[in-house]
């Protein structure tokens, strides 16, 4: 008998009320859409920031699709492989000599060998059981100038344990190896955007000692392996909290998370932890916070009550934005997101306007797919997926803050609302590119 998959009445329930979402799961978990806002890094950008490193990805000819047009997009074919995993692979049971032969027939193809190969295996190598220590053992036995890293292409990892994302950022540390040279350096990592050299973070650490290493900044694999040498890891994306906490503990380094806020006390919190941990006297550091909201006061002359949506892949602290930007008198309506992990943000934003008719959206829940998206307003949207969803040509085109960072992060913030309020863009063409601010993007 045939049943109706949103049979549930709560299971189409598109949005909900700031003040009645009462969990950090507000919506059904189930069948999932995915639209056509794809300016985030996927595991082949993060990848590819290793430099001379080559991708070797081990799968299905119908997971390759995907992965293959970004390499080509980015224009790093020189860099990419694949090795296919064909049905009688699984039937013979010679997973490990397809994956060790394969791997070792592309590096043997290369006119210039790498200096670290990226392997990633998919969901079949884990159904099956695949021995991953003989494969890598045997490969770095076989290529000692070579060095190899476990990467996943592993969808269903995605609802338990750290996801692929989470995974793809401490694995692009895990190359580096425990040094007692350590020196006065200091890493900003897990962000696949440089940090702004204006930004408060950047010009703290330029007055302390320290040298600043990044592996957005590294033109060379040398410069690279230089990161093991540094005594300390700063990150600020959430996403990148739980590799780092365990790449810093292997290298023997402080990990120093200072993830992002709109929140002018926590911004000040988190630059004057690290001034202490580098020595820098913040009495003599200009935050300047008097530029970034006069900006942002500006920015709300200009823009008056047009509605705003926000959505959480334009910054992983969309309930801070939107808290700040309520206190400044703009008029934020929708915010996207699927879960709530600012919960102490989240709570205040509901004491302080949960009177107002702000709604909480979705992003892959299934009924989003037929959600109407013509508004009966102007829609002023941050994010790519806010956007979309309000069908607007007014839009802040950025993903993961852009490298922006505390006070001179809300300045730059403030100045580009007023630029896309004033200047519509091509959403249809922009939001469908991959990997926003990549090579090929630029």
């Amino acid at each position: 008998m045939l049943k109706h998959v949103l049979e549930d009445k709560e299971e189409v329930v598109v949005a909900k009320r700031l003040k009645d979402v009462d969990s950090s799961l507000p919506f059904v978990s189930g069948l999932e859409y995915g639209c056509p806002a794809r300016g985030t890094w996927n595991i082949v950008h993060t990848g590819f920031l290793i430099p001379e490193s080559h991708q070797v990805f081990v799968c299905a000819s119908n997971c390759l699709r995907g992965v293959v047009l970004t390499a080509a997009e980015m224009g790093e074919m020189g860099r990419f492989s694949t090795v296919t995993i064909k049905e009688n692979n699984v039937l013979d049971g010679n997973m490990e000599e397809l994956l060790i032969d394969g791997v070792s027939h592309v590096i043997d193809k290369l006119k210039k060998k790498p200096r670290a190969v990226l392997v990633y295996t998919s969901c079949i190598h884990h159904f099956m059981a695949l021995d991953m220590n003989l494969c890598y053992n045997t490969l770095r036995k076989k290529y000692p100038k070579i060095r190899f890293t476990d990467c996943y292409m592993n969808p269903i990892m995605r609802k338990s344990g750290m996801t692929p994302d989470e995974i793809m950022r401490r694995q692009l540390y895990s190359l580096l190896e425990k040094t007692d040279k350590k020196d006065n350096g200091i890493n900003i990592c897990g962000n696949n955007f440089k940090t702004d050299d204006t930004s408060d973070l950047v010009r703290l650490i330029k007055m302390s000692k320290y040298k600043l290493r990044d592996i957005t900044l590294c033109k060379t694999f040398d410069e690279y392996l230089d990161m093991a040498k540094s005594k300390i890891n700063v990150n600020y994306q959430p996403v990148a909290y739980k590799g780092m906490d365990e790449i810093s503990e292997k290298l023997k380094q402080e990990n120093v998370y200072m993830p992002i806020s709109y929140d002018k006390d926590t911004i000040k919190k988190y630059i004057t932890y690290l001034a202490e941990k580098i020595d820098v006297d913040i009495s003599k550091f200009d935050f300047k916070e008097d530029d970034a909201f006069t900006e942002l006061k500006k920015a709300k002359e200009i823009i008056g009550d047009t509605a705003i949506a926000i959505d959480y892949t334009f910054t992983p602290a969309p309930f801070s934005l939107a808290k700040l930007l309520l206190e400044y008198g703009f008029n934020v309506k929708k915010i996207y997101v699927d879960s709530i992990s600012e919960k102490e943000v989240f709570k205040e934003l509901q004491d302080k306007y949960g009177d107002r008719d702000i709604l909480i959206y979705p992003t892959v829940n299934v009924a989003m797919r037929t959600n109407d998206r013509n508004q009966n307003e102007k829609y002023l949207a941050l994010g790519q997926k806010a956007t979309y969803f309000t069908d607007t040509n007014n839009f802040v085109n950025e993903v993961e803050c852009g490298g922006h960072y505390g006070f001179d992060g809300i300045k730059i913030l403030a100045k580009n609302m007023v630029d896309a309020f004033k200047y519509e863009k091509d959403a249809s063409k922009l939001i469908q590119k991959k990997g926003l601010g990549c090579s090929c993007l630029l």
